[in-house]
């Protein structure tokens, strides 16, 4: 999206210049997933589609925000106030709950007047590509740079989560915004979300490229079935906890599991935590793999990490098992899986780049023919985390 275009139509909603310009990528996870918020390792990367906001300030107290992908009119709430939005506002509580914690902070009387924003996005509503978390990292950007915040980005990472978990509602880990704001030019991160220790790993992937299938079927997390299943592991962990002395699910191999899986008797409650164990092993093991640069490894762990959230973490639904069964039995394949929450949103491939438009033309006919619309097919950069522009 171009920066002059986005001034322009600052120009046109507010009938002022605006003053700054900033871009927050969504993310992919090439592996790793659930694992976020049950204490485990997860290979996220951020990605060249995302959101863009224009800053402009004000002399009063209002906030006002207008989206260029929303039709309607311009939202306006005063900074002071901090309620929930319901029904057709809703997309602003990410704004909102950004704003409330970060003036609660030590620093936080400096947000000390309004500003207009005015945001656009490239990154398809819906998609699981993080489209919240991208949003609560440019808030909290906006918010560092413009007002001369004393904060660092894994805490405007925390204040994200924060905003999800308190203020939207949606019991989700930290991945996400920890993907968007930490990203690093063609690179992933290998994050240990128990202990938040993390490091860069190149996204060396040779001859083979990573494309993004998006269903086109919106899924909202904020609903009982993520959070179930976020109750779901934190019921069994709770079991595992009267003879191990673990914090997270994600401290816990598949040996140890299998041996103190008695204790957990439940039969729905075993195949989740089941997932979120076997799954941080693969998410150990494939980012080895990708190291010892034996692609195919990671590439069977990708797929067997589909399978897991199909079989035991039952996320996956007809859209998204389309894709990654359709993507399997093309040429130049070496691993597709659901990435996101689940039950819609997207999927990603590793597909050699000599067979990406064969991939997406075979896959797309398979997805209409079973579903009856079309998916989207994009290629994924990765990129830098959010920053002015």
């Amino acid at each position: 999206m171009n920066k002059d275009e986005l001034l322009k139509d600052y120009q046109e909603v507010f009938s002022e210049s605006g003053k700054d310009v900033f871009f927050s990528p969504g993310r992919i996870n090439v592996i790793g997933e659930h694992t976020d918020y049950n204490g485990g390792h997860v290979f996220p990367a951020a990605i060249s589609l995302g959101v863009y906001g224009v800053y402009g300030p004000r002399d009063d107290k209002k906030v006002r925000l207008y989206s260029g992908n929303v039709d309607g009119e311009i939202v306006e709430f005063d900074l002071d106030d901090d309620s929930v939005e319901k029904d057709k506002r809703f997309w602003t509580n990410y704004f909102k709950g950004m704003i409330t914690y970060l003036r609660q902070r030590e620093d936080g009387e400096k947000i000390n007047h309004g500003f207009n924003l005015y945001i656009k996005a490239d990154l398809p509503s819906g998609s699981g590509l993080s489209s919240s978390a991208a949003i609560e990292m440019l808030m909290g950007m906006i918010l560092k740079d413009e007002f001369d915040l004393d904060v660092d980005r894994p805490t405007l990472a925390r204040l994200g989560q924060k905003t999800e978990n308190e203020f939207v509602g949606l019991n989700s880990g930290i991945m996400d915004q920890f993907a968007c704001i930490m990203g690093k030019k063609d690179s992933a991160i290998f994050l240990d979300c128990n202990t938040m220790e993390y490091e860069y790993k190149p996204l060396k992937l040779g001859d083979y490229e990573i494309i993004i299938m998006s269903t086109n079927k919106e899924h909202t997390l904020a609903d009982s079935a993520y959070n179930d299943r976020v109750s779901k592991c934190h019921k069994a962990l709770e079991k595992l906890q009267t003879k191990l002395g673990i914090k997270a699910l994600g401290e816990l191999d598949d040996n140890t599991f299998d041996e103190y899986s008695y204790l957990i008797n439940d039969e729905t409650e075993l195949k989740r935590a089941r997932h979120a164990v076997s799954e941080n092993g693969r998410t150990i093991r494939a980012t080895k793999a990708m190291e010892d640069n034996d692609l195919e490894k990671l590439g069977r762990l990708i797929d067997a990490s589909h399978i897991s959230l199909h079989y035991d973490y039952e996320v996956t639904g007809k859209e998204l098992d389309t894709l990654a069964e359709a993507a399997w039995k093309q040429d130049g394949v070496l691993g597709a899986r659901m990435i996101g929450g689940g039950f819609g949103g997207s999927a990603i491939a590793i597909v050699k780049k000599n067979e990406a438009e064969n991939f997406k033309k075979n896959v797309g006919k398979i997805y209409r023919d079973a579903i009856g619309y079309d998916a989207s097919f994009y290629d994924a950069e990765i990129v830098d985390g959010t920053k002015r522009i």
